[in-house]
C-alpha cells in the first residue's frame, strides 16, 4: 500500500507545472534594476567623503 501511494506521488510530481526560467529571471532583473534606481535617486546629490 505504500509503495502504491509512493508511485502516484512520483507520478502526479512529475506532471506538475514548471515556472517558465525566463520569467523568473525577467522578474529578477526587473526587481534588482528598480533596487539600483531607488539607490541612485538616493545617492545621486551626495558628495564623496
Amino acid at each position: 500500500m505504500v509503495n502504491t501511494l509512493v508511485l502516484r506521488a512520483a507520478e502526479a510530481a512529475e506532471h506538475s507545472e514548471k515556472v517558465n526560467h525566463w520569467v523568473v529571471g525577467a522578474v529578477a532583473l526587473v526587481i534588482l534594476l528598480a533596487l539600483m534606481g531607488i539607490l541612485l535617486a538616493f545617492a545621486g546629490g551626495r558628495e564623496h567623503s
